[in-house]
């Protein structure tokens, strides 16, 4: 049976975006309401998939395992809800790659592994480019707080937690 799954992006969505990378679990701020969103997904059947970009990775800034020390670490915060977070090493500037969103291998990956029904399965991003891949593949997505504008066809959200009660289980 067909499994439906809610993507999100990281930095931004689940925690505080900063300007010089998150890599540093002492340097991770999980947003309000993130672990409320996730048990919510959670019980009501929906698989929980993270795909970000982790460019820093490329320009050698910090290395894979700051990256899975961090996911470690929101899982810790968070209920150990995430079935599994799908990163993006490399810079589009510096690696052609169609992992790095708005590539959407990363979204084919989890799919085909999980079986992910997409008509039943959101996005949620704070870029353009986090949505850009799902709906490439058929995933309706929601916009979080940044890139906000009421031209877009997307949906929009001031955070993650109003998004699920809004779009997701209020749908």
């Amino acid at each position: 049976m067909a499994q439906k799954c809610v993507f999100l992006d990281r930095d931004g969505v689940l925690n505080a975006d900063r300007v010089d990378y998150v890599y540093k679990v002492e340097d991770l701020k999980v947003k309000k309401g993130v672990a409320e969103a996730l048990q919510k997904l959670h019980n009501n059947g929906f698989l929980l998939v993270v795909i970000t970009n982790q460019s820093g990775i490329d320009k050698g800034i910090f290395t894979e395992k700051d990256v899975a020390n961090v996911h470690s670490e929101i899982q810790n915060q968070t209920g150990n809800f995430i079935k599994e977070f799908y990163f993006s090493p490399y810079h589009r500037t510096l690696t052609a790659s169609l992992s790095t969103k708005p590539g959407s291998l990363l979204f084919e990956k989890a799919i085909a592994k999980y079986n992910i029904d997409v008509s039943q399965s959101w996005m949620i991003g704070d870029r353009f480019r986090d949505l850009i891949p799902a709906q490439k593949v058929g995933i309706k997505g929601i916009l979080v707080e940044n890139d906000y504008n009421e031209t877009s066809d997307s949906y929009y959200s001031k955070d993650l937690l109003s998004a699920v009660d809004t779009y997701i289980l209020g749908s």
